[in-house]
């Protein structure tokens, strides 16, 4: 956002500060000035004057001897090659010792400018120079009236054609302006306008702020009976604003225009195309017109546009639009794109007789994609992505009438089209100044708060202690919001130091983050080393990992915008990046590799996503080398045992993941939950990922863990009465498992049982084949009393006849 300070002076008229000033103060108040320039930089000693005489140079055929006439009673002699230069003309002159911000064959301007001196050119003296736009830093885009090639006639405008002589031309050219400009946050679309860029200014230097008065326009016939206007789409418009002009005259706008759209850096056109790009500058609120005798069945419509249609902009590009994109319609099609340009078959041309004026406001995320999507940029686009005020519209395009008639544009007919469905009403924000003192470490009374609101046009009802915020300031929707409108107006710089009145309480990490602390300790000891690997992965992955057409884990995310297709889905699994780094390093000859990743995968809840995915954090455990699926048991025991889960884990070897070994995994239960599973990987997925020996894999949900794990320890005193131990030896047959029988143990041990240990297996040729020997030793214990033999025989009894049952005989 670009403004020159005289504009800003136009609405803030006591205004007084230097360039500097200003600078500091608003970026104190949270109007960031990024820095300015002065239009007049490196001009110097340039004043108005009139030639009065011109002669052939006596030695040069392309050169002339003027005489110039640069004050009341004084007139110096200049020599020019201008091919323009006449006599009675009034020109720019720089005297001599003064300075020109570039030469005359070079546009672009000279960092230190160019001092003129007085000299000779082919031995005729000359005391000076007459100067181009371009040599006053300036170019014919900006001053339409100069010759490109030549001198700049001032006598040729008719702003300038009574300047007087030895008038400062820069002053009278309005160079003697700074430009600032601003870095303006996306929550204050106010100040994206130069209204409220001179609310804020007058509000920093405690000045009366005196906006443009807008008065009624119109004749006596109705805007209604020229054209007709619907919205379709209103959650992409939600305000629409039509007025119409007739006879229009299109002329050059008032230089007073020119200048202040110059200084923003808008090239002036001519009076209609100038006024709405003023209007867009002052209000912040583009504007678009139409002629309305190309408009169809002069009737507007504001909807979607159709997949597939073709539309001719402005620039004479044809341009593709999806449903997506909203468009202004005719009767018979598209005559604009909403919020980006208008289209070639409705622009203004000489012929112009009535013109259909267009204020209104569109969806600014709908204008910034439809922008992307068609590879345009303008600055209305800019403009109405930032999310406008619909309030300001009507506004906005009455002051654009005002300036149609006050410059004699045309006749502006009276009444508008306005089609608003729902209203905008301004927000109510409740202010406590005690509360805004407690946050700000200030003591500042209601009464100067109070100002500091109305001073930004707030209007404050002491007696409820309530805010009306107008509907242009978005960003003000609580106390806090209130808070610092008052201390950027009272000053940050005066805000003093303060501690912060609260009592002092120990930082610790949260629990999900010491659990996750304790999973890297257990890992690091035995062996592990942390790896970390990307979210994204390709969908080739699922392949790789052996899984059927119809797995859950391949419901994936899919990235609209991704980097390529290695990159193009949202992980559900861990494995595929856990495998890859071993496979690295076992291709790099690193032996006994063990690495673990505390990563999460994301799992979609419905897909197409109507929300956001479900974020599981997951311990994954790989490694090959020395160890087995035994010893990774080990580590995922170690772990759960580490953080509470004291309960009976159970395994269950027909998990079915078809990227693992069919003998040899497991899926992990908890109090009959899946916390994990584990095991050795597929030798058909080794080969895929290249390595080339036995490796291992453990995944923990942490969630599942987490939500179960606990730091409470129980203290039990030492025994008083002593244990009773039985040892029993077991033939069974392979299949059943050893977590079976310990169930058996658990249930017939009862009360008594204290522990029991896995002391043998034994598969040899002492056993018959198909079977094998286990071996347990069981401690029983009461804590009131010292056990009996018959106690003990009970519960051994029970155990027995349940292992009975899956035919499981005692070894003598």
């Amino acid at each position: 956002m670009n403004t020159p300070l005289s504009w800003i002076k136009a609405y803030v008229p006591d205004l007084d500060c230097t360039d500097q000033e200003y600078t500091d103060a608003m970026t104190l108040t949270g109007t960031k000035v990024e820095g300015f320039e002065r239009l007049d930089k490196n001009l110097e000693k340039i004043v108005v004057g009139r030639v009065n005489k011109i002669e052939k140079h006596p030695d040069a055929d392309k050169l002339v001897v003027c005489q110039v006439q640069v004050s009341e009673n004084e007139e110096v002699q200049i020599v020019t090659g201008a091919p323009n230069v006449r006599e009675g003309a009034l020109v720019p002159v720089v005297l001599d010792g003064g300075r020109v911000a570039a030469s005359a064959h070079d546009s672009d301007p000279h960092p230190d400018g160019i001092k003129i001196k007085k000299g000779k050119l082919r031995g005729v003296p000359s005391y000076g120079m007459m100067c181009s736009i371009d040599e006053l830093g300036s170019s014919k885009d900006f001053y339409p009236d100069a010759d490109p090639d030549g001198l700049y006639i001032l006598s040729d405008n008719p702003e300038y054609k009574h300047a007087k002589i030895g008038a400062d031309v820069p002053e009278l050219l309005g160079l003697r302006d700074s430009v600032f400009e601003y870095e303006i946050t996306s929550n204050r679309v106010d100040c994206f306008s130069v209204i409220g860029i001179a609310r804020e200014a007058a509000a920093t230097f405690r000045k009366e702020f005196k906006p443009p008065v807008v008065k009624e326009t119109g004749n006596h016939e109705k805007a209604s009976d020229y054209i007709r206007v619907s919205i379709e789409d209103t959650d992409l418009c939600s305000r629409y604003v039509a007025r119409v002009v007739k006879n229009i005259k299109l002329a050059p706008s008032p230089e007073w225009m020119q200048r202040r759209l110059a200084a923003c850096g808008i090239r002036p056109i001519n009076n209609v195309v100038d006024i709405t790009n003023y209007v867009m500058e002052e209000y912040g609120q583009p504007m678009h017109s139409y002629d309305l005798d190309k408009i169809a069945d002069h009737e507007i419509i504001v909807r979607r546009a159709k997949d597939g249609e073709v539309f001719e902009t402005l620039d004479g590009q044809e341009r593709s639009l999806d449903s997506s994109m909203l468009m202004i319609c005719d009767g018979q099609g598209p005559v604009g794109i909403a919020g980006i340009m208008g289209g070639e078959n409705s622009k203004i041309t000489d012929e112009v007789q009535t013109m259909l004026f267009e204020a209104a406001c569109f969806d600014g995320t709908n204008i910034r994609l439809s922008g992307k999507k068609l590879g345009m940029r303008t600055d209305a686009q800019a403009k109405f992505e930032k999310g406008l005020d619909p309030n300001t519209a009507m506004e906005a395009i009455n002051r654009a009438c005002q300036l149609i008639e006050e410059l004699g544009a045309g006749e502006v007919v009276g009444g508008c089209v306005d089609v608003y469905p729902n209203v905008k009403e301004p927000n109510q924000v409740a202010y406590d100044p005690d509360k805004i003192n407690q946050l700000l470490g200030t003591d500042i009374d209601e009464k100067t708060m109070v100002e500091y609101f109305r001073k930004i046009d707030l209007v404050v009802d002491e007696e409820k202690r309530m805010v009306t915020v107008p509907t242009w300031r978005q960003d003000l929707h609580c106390m806090a919001d209130m808070a610092e409108e008052v201390a950027r107006f009272y000053g940050y710089d005066k805000i003093p130091t303060t501690l912060p009145n609260t009592s002092a309480t120990s930082g610790k990490l949260s629990f999900k983050l010491r659990m996750e602390n304790i999973a890297r300790n257990v890992a690091e000891q035995f062996g592990f080393s942390e790896a970390m690997t990307y979210s994204f992965e390709s969908p080739k992955v699922f392949d790789k990992l052996k899984l059927k057409e119809n797995d859950p884990a391949r419901q994936c995310i899919v990235i609209s915008n991704p980097l390529g297709e290695d990159y193009s889905i949202m992980r559900t699994s861990t494995l595929n990046g856990m495998l890859t780094s071993l496979a690295t390093n076992y291709n790099r000859r690193n032996k006994d590799t063990r690495l673990y990743e505390l990563g999460n995968i994301y799992i979609p809840k419905a897909l197409p996503l109507t929300e956001l995915p479900d974020e599981r954090t997951q311990l994954t455990l790989g490694m090959y080398g020395s160890g087995d699926f035994f010893d990774l048991k080990g580590v995922v025991e170690e772990y759960v045992e580490k953080i509470g889960l004291t309960e009976i884990k159970t395994y269950d070897p027909n998990a079915g993941r078809p990227y693992l070994h069919p003998g040899r995994q497991a899926d992990i239960y908890y109090e009959g939950t899946l916390i994990g599973y584990l095991g050795e990987v597929h030798p058909d997925v080794l080969d895929t990922y290249g390595i080339g020996e036995r490796a291992y894999i453990a995944v923990l949900d942490m969630p599942e863990i987490i939500s179960r794990a606990s730091f409470e320890i129980k203290y039990s005193g030492i025994a008083r009465y002593p244990a009773v131990t039985r040892d029993i030896s077991m033939v069974m047959k392979k299949e059943i498992m050893v977590g079976q029988v310990e169930e058996i143990i658990r249930k017939g041990g009862g009360k008594l049982l204290e522990s029991y240990h896995l002391f043998d297996v034994y598969e040899g040729s002492q056993i018959k084949e198909g079977y094998k020997s286990v071996a347990y030793s069981i401690s029983f214990r009461a804590s009131d009393r010292t056990l009996e033999e018959k106690d003990v025989n009970e519960r051994m009894e029970a155990i027995l006849n349940k292992l009975k049952e899956l035919d499981i005989e005692l070894r003598s």
